[in-house]
């Protein structure tokens, strides 16, 4: 089993889908053939592939569609609501992916951000990673260091749901980021695994079928190999400037996707790393024949380079251009192999948050008053400075950054408590970039929003992602286009998790053979996507467990939701 890297002008720095026929040969793109018409008397699909872009967000969908020509392009000319949201305040990878195949907001899934504070654990290290098991001996919730887990997920997923209504249904879940696959996987998954530097891996303990180690093997072989610097698409030129960033004579806006061997973060942040998770995926299907029974299969894909390019070298550059452009393809090479097999399947396709582009280009780019966040909203420093001007004892403050989640030190007594609190509320809002600080007990009172996101208040959003047993003390609101990253480097120089719609709005797209394609602007959330996906494949749902509800797929009078 090989990947076959293809270097050439037309394919930019792609890995191909993995050689699972016996030809091995990349399929030629191109539409699938005719199909009769998708009634609400066609049978249900046999397959079901849910597809997120990680960042992918409704800026870029938009920027890009009259580009796409490959797999985007066939999705584009199905059901496209290009007004989604990921409706809550967080919007960070972990609560994002959360909320695609569970029907509910971070609130009721319970992975409030990518990172929490649970200062009752037993562990010296009180951060939680939003998918690991904290109780294992001798982890910490640092990169590497913690032990993969589900066990935050408070709500079932698409997949179990499938399972509990049929056992012979199939699900398998590929991701470049473990909290990818396994917040869209769930519990019940055949298979779950994600991209490491030695390929694919899975939950600590078990072991990875044989085409997932063969995959895995091709995937490393690949991560080893130096790539040079890939062609620039003569749609990538304009936009082909270097933006100096921070002190040291750095720019970003030039890149290649060249990489040494065995660089995996520089893999990951490239189009190879999408291939990498497209060729597994189609790998397992074949191996597994998802689609080919008498019950309906679920195919999971985490596609994440888009976000490593977007953390890197920002969204507006020739490197986000190129990647936009190899999505297209790769995507375009899956489903035309998809198509070969003559299975009926439904795509939906995602993202789990947007993004915003680097604050040095966005001053290039008629926006002068976009900026970094001030080192002062350091919440260590902010904590130290009300701890000794209190007289209280150090650490005061928890938080992984300068705007979000805050939680104070359970120590304190109740009257400590309430001065401290004042006194955070009362900095944190007297600093120019502040947009807002709001108080966990006041967001607990708050009902969860009915109304269409796009009419959501800050209270709205930030509700969405309250959870009483998880989420902070208080919140704190940045104002709109302050990066909260105060120096910038590069490897991570733009970010996303803001309130604000550049970060919260992502497209929602639907495809199946034979169904009738129609674009719907109206906003429209991705804890709708459950309920639909389960509407069409005939899985029972207890609309009053989810925040979502079912779009209709079907353009005319006759509806899909039923």
């Amino acid at each position: 089993m090989k990947i076959k890297y293809l270097t050439t002008a037309a394919k930019i720095s792609l890995a191909a889908i993995l050689s699972v026929t016996a030809a091995g040969a990349v399929l030629a793109q191109g539409s699938p053939a005719p199909a009769a018409k998708v009634t609400a008397t066609t049978p249900a699909p046999k397959l079901v592939v849910v597809i997120s872009v990680d960042q992918f967000s409704a800026d870029l969908f938009a920027e890009y569609r009259s580009h796409f020509t490959g797999g985007l392009a066939r999705l584009a000319s199905g059901i496209v609501f290009p007004s989604g949201y990921q409706s809550h305040g967080a919007t960070e990878t972990c609560p994002g992916h959360s909320t695609i195949l569970t029907g509910n907001h971070p609130a009721n899934t319970g992975i409030i951000a990518n990172n929490y504070f649970d200062l009752s654990v037993a562990r010296a290290d009180k951060r939680i990673y939003c998918a690991e098991d904290e109780t294992v001996p001798g982890t910490s919730s640092g990169s590497g260091k913690y032990a993969a887990s589900v066990n935050h997920l408070l709500v079932p997923t698409l997949g179990d749901l499938m399972k509990a209504a049929n056992p012979k249904a199939q699900v398998v879940s590929v991701a470049g980021k473990d909290r990818a696959a396994i917040m869209m996987g769930g519990r019940q998954a055949d298979e779950l695994m994600w991209l490491v530097p030695t390929g694919l891996t899975g939950y600590r303990g078990t072991t990875l079928s044989p085409t997932a180690q063969q995959a895995s093997a091709a995937i490393a072989a690949a991560i080893a190999q130096p790539r040079a610097a890939s062609p620039l698409p003569a749609d990538c030129t304009p936009r082909d400037i270097a933006i100096p960033i921070g002190d040291k004579g750095a720019t970003v806006g030039t890149g290649r996707f060249q990489r040494d061997g065995g660089d995996f973060r520089r893999f990951m942040a490239s189009p190879e790393a999408d291939g990498a998770v497209l060729a597994a995926g189609a790998a397992l299907r074949t191996a597994r024949k998802l689609g080919e029974g008498d019950t309906a299969d679920l195919l999971i894909l985490g596609l994440s380079a888009t976000d490593y390019v977007g953390h890197g070298t920002g969204t507006e550059g020739s490197e986000m251009c190129m990647q936009m452009l190899a999505l297209d393809r790769e995507l375009g090479d899956f489903f035309t192999r998809l198509d070969a097999t003559g299975i009926d399947y439904v795509v939906a396709l995602t993202a789990d948050h947007g993004g915003h582009d680097l604050p040095e280009r966005n001053r290039q780019n008629a926006w002068p008053a976009a900026e970094r966040v001030d080192k002062a909203l350091d919440p260590d420093a902010m904590g130290k400075a009300v701890a000794e001007k209190l007289g209280l004892p150090q650490p005061l403050l928890y938080s992984d950054g300068p705007f979000g989640d805050m939680y104070l030190s359970k120590t304190l007594t109740p009257a400590q408590r309430k001065t401290a609190l004042a006194e955070f509320v009362s900095r944190f809002k007297a600093h120019p970039q502040v947009e807002a600080v709001v108080l966990g007990e006041d967001l607990a009172k708050y009902p969860i929003s009915k109304r269409a996101p796009d009419t959501w208040t800050l209270m709205d959003k930030l509700r969405a992602s309250y959870n009483a047993q998880r989420s902070g003390d208080f919140i704190v609101v940045l104002k709109p286009r302050v990066t909260p990253i105060a120096e910038s480097g590069l490897g991570y120089v733009a970010t996303h998790g803001s309130v604000w719609d550049y970060d919260r709005r992502v497209p929602i797209l639907f495809w199946r053979r034979g169904l009738t394609g129609f674009e719907q602007p109206n906003a429209v959330m991705t804890v709708d996507i459950l309920p639909t996906l389960a509407s069409v494949i005939g899985v029972p749902l207890d609309a009053s467990k989810i925040d979502g509800r079912c779009l209709d797929l079907l353009s005319g009078p006759e509806s899909s939701c039923r």
